[in-house]
């Protein structure tokens, strides 16, 4: 289920191929958890701390 502040199916797929592809270093956590995390961070006004976990740390977004 899409919650209002995360990105559609259509949304994902049109900005997927503009993120980098992760070649070394650590692995990266899931992109469009992160993103979503972001876009929900801007479309509520909270702080970053007060992001969901379930977009991970917020120390990450």
């Amino acid at each position: 289920m899409i919650r209002r502040h995360e990105l559609s199916d259509a949304e994902w797929e049109f900005v997927r191929p503009l993120l980098p592809a992760s070649l070394r270093g650590r692995k990266r956590l899931d992109d469009r958890r992160v993103l979503n995390g972001i876009v929900w961070k801007f479309r509520t006004g909270t702080a970053w701390r007060d992001v969901p976990e379930r977009y991970g740390p917020w120390q990450t977004l």
